[in-house]
């Protein structure tokens, strides 16, 4: 009788498992497993210092071996890797005189319902740059920040295992139907902490959801920050963005950055690195 119960232990247990487990369509596999990466330019309306600044926009969206332990690209697949969905997310304007260049990188694991697995963003301009990394190790956040401002310097602290903003650029890629509703906890993306020199940390959101014809509007709000933003993407597979509005109260004032998709191809861009293959370029129209 116990070795009976034992059984149905053990099979319950591998039940949870299997349903954890988030499976790969074949749909998927032909669409990001085929070697090549999706590149989708967008024309960018950015606030900063209460003016717009028109710019432009680039997502990166490519499946890749990680490394699990070290968090980090692998050469090769192994025991010890683990697929991933990267998004590499980058803007670029004009303040006057001097540019903005702006990267957040994220990795999502592809068969776990675990969040993202690691994500990071640096900000670079004339008065110099700012870098933040998060990693998700043993239930908990750990955090690394350096940055010019005499306040926030260089830091290193542990935060409680909460979802990310910037994880949901990619859950919208891999499943848009799991993406959070209603009241939670959220932690603001890097890029949005560091510009707007708010504490890392989980605050309070809503997030809502609305069809349209053929697209789709994730939006999330945060009442203590007073910033929302509203991402578009295709409602049909494999969903691409089509665009965003960021909004920002302050000063009495509502800030508004948007942006809308140019032009979407997929590339192996890492190999065509020679003078020949600028060319290539012309159609995202980033220059």
């Amino acid at each position: 009788m116990k070795q009976f119960k034992f059984l149905l232990y053990i099979s319950f247990m591998l039940g949870l498992v299997q349903l954890n487990a988030q499976r790969i369509s074949e749909q998927f596999k032909t669409h990001w497993f085929d070697g090549f990466a999706e590149i989708s330019s967008y024309a960018l309306n950015q606030s900063r210092y209460g003016e717009v600044r028109k710019g432009s926009a680039v997502l990166i969206y490519v499946t890749e071996d990680f490394l699990k332990k070290e968090q980090v690209k692998a050469n090769q697949k192994s025991k010890t890797s683990v697929a991933v969905l990267k998004s590499n997310r980058t803007k670029k304007f004009l303040t006057g005189i001097y540019p903005y260049s702006i990267m957040t990188s994220s990795f999502s694991a592809l068969k776990s319902p675990q969040p993202i697995i690691k994500n990071s963003a640096s900000i670079q301009e004339w008065c110099g740059q700012s870098y933040l990394q998060m990693n998700r190790k043993e239930k908990q956040l750990e955090v690394i920040s350096h940055s010019y401002f005499e306040g926030e310097a260089d830091q290193a602290f542990t935060l409680e295992e909460n979802r990310t903003e910037d994880e949901l650029w990619n859950l919208i890629r891999l499943r848009p139907q799991a993406l959070p509703l209603g009241n939670l906890k959220l932690i603001p993306s890097l890029e949005s902490s560091r510009l707007n020199h708010k504490t890392i940390e989980a605050y309070d959101a809503t997030a809502t959801i609305e069809q349209k014809n053929n697209t789709t509007v994730y939006t999330i709000t945060y009442p203590k920050l007073q910033r929302s933003l509203a991402i578009e993407f295709n409602s049909s597979f494999p969903h691409t963005i089509e665009g965003w509005v960021e909004q920002v109260l302050g000063k009495g004032a509502a800030f508004t950055s948007t942006a809308k998709r140019i032009h979407t191809e997929r590339r192996q861009y890492w190999r065509e690195n020679d003078n020949a293959s600028t060319q290539y370029r012309a159609p995202f129209k980033l220059d």
